[in-house]
Order: structure tokens, then C-alpha cells, then sequence
């Protein structure tokens, strides 16, 4: 990993207010983070590596400074930025930015935009907005085809649950998403929806 780099070897809710303000390059995009979420892995219960290593999890127990790419039911693109030491599972969701550059290669893959400050709201969004796919999992982020670097200096932070995942909503209990206050390409917050119990007859 090359030092300017050298944060991410630190656990996700450390590592996550220090991403807002970086700048993700990839593939013609320019992109300025500013809505982030971490997960804790084997001590978070929202993170996919809860129940431990699987071939889905693998690349989160890697090296930090990697792209951890999954699908989300079945048809999003959603990109995480690996972190911690190796062998511990912690990673960074990017749930939004901003488009500073490459902005008419993002509009052509994000042509349903209604404006510039949607092209890259949304995890699904950005990813689209970067080109990102399912093959580009354990990618680096010191090169190509993704760069990152570090925010030039501390942007303004403020925290919450996360979006959507059950047991968070409505409490500071997980106040594990961080984002740029007033930016507006963050995206609207969405508590989880309870799962309908079915009752046996």
C-alpha cells in the first residue's frame, strides 16, 4: 500500500469521516465523496462478513486499500473501500459524491439524472457514475483502473445510523454513516422496513 494510503490500515468507523472529501477516480470519473457508512465485520451484524470468511467476504478479511464489489439483490453494483489490518474484516461502504470530473462521461451512464447532483447519490449510483462492475472486486486503489486520495484537508462531519439496515433506525446506538452536512449529493436517509412476521395457523 502506498502511504498516502496508509489510514485505511485502521477500523472502518475511524477510517469512514476521513473519506469524506476524497477524491475516487476511475475510469474517465472523478468523484469527491461525501456519504460514507462502515462496517465492523465479525462485530457488526449488518456487515456480510458477520458469520465470518466465505468466497463472498473474502477480499474484506484482505489487504486494506482494495475495492470490496458486491451485488445487491441481484442487480446493483455497490463498492466498499477494504480496510484494517489483513485478517479482519472492516470495511467502508461509498454511498455518495459529487461528479468533479468526467461529468459528460457520468451523464452518459447515468442518463435517467435529472440532475448533476444525482449522478453519484446513492451507492448503486456512484458506481455507475465510475464505470464500476462486479469484476472490478480486490481492485487497488493506488492505480488503475481506481485511484484514491486522500481528502487535502478535514472535511465537516455529521453522523448517524445507517440506511436500511434493521435495529438502526430511530436510535445513536449505530451512528455508523458519516456524510458532508448540506452537500446535495448526499443521499435521503431510509430507515429499514420491519420484515412482516407471518403467524403460523
Amino acid at each position: 500500500m502506498t502511504a498516502p494510503l496508509a489510514f485505511l490500515e485502521r477500523p472502518a468507523d475511524e477510517v469512514a469521516p476521513l473519506l469524506l472529501g476524497a477524491l475516487l477516480t476511475g475510469r474517465g470519473v472523478s468523484v469527491r465523496l461525501t456519504e460514507v457508512e462502515a462496517y465492523l465485520g465479525e462485530a457488526d451484524p449488518g456487515s456480510h462478513a458477520f458469520r465470518g470468511l466465505t468466497p463472498r467476504t473474502r477480499t474484506m478479511f484482505g489487504e486494506p486499500g482494495h475495492l470490496y464489489v458486491y451485488f445487491s439483490y441481484g442487480m446493483h453494483v455497490c463498492a466498499n473501500v477494504v480496510c484494517s489490518p489483513a485478517g479482519t474484516a472492516s470495511a467502508v461502504l461509498l454511498r455518495a459524491g459529487e461528479v468533479v470530473d468526467g461529468i459528460e462521461l457520468a451523464r452518459e451512464r447515468r442518463p435517467t439524472a435529472k440532475t448533476d447532483a444525482e449522478l453519484a447519490r446513492g451507492p448503486a449510483r456512484l458506481t455507475k457514475a465510475l464505470g464500476m462492475v462486479l469484476g472490478d472486486d480486490t481492485a487497488p486503489l493506488d492505480g488503475a483502473p481506481f485511484a484514491l486520495e486522500p481528502a487535502p484537508h478535514p472535511s465537516p462531519v455529521a453522523a448517524g445510523p445507517r440506511v436500511g439496515v434493521s435495529g438502526e433506525g430511530g436510535t445513536d446506538a449505530f451512528p455508523l454513516r458519516f456524510w458532508i452536512p448540506g452537500d446535495p449529493t448526499v443521499s435521503p436517509y431510509r430507515a429499514a422496513v420491519p420484515r412482516r412476521r407471518v403467524t403460523p395457523r
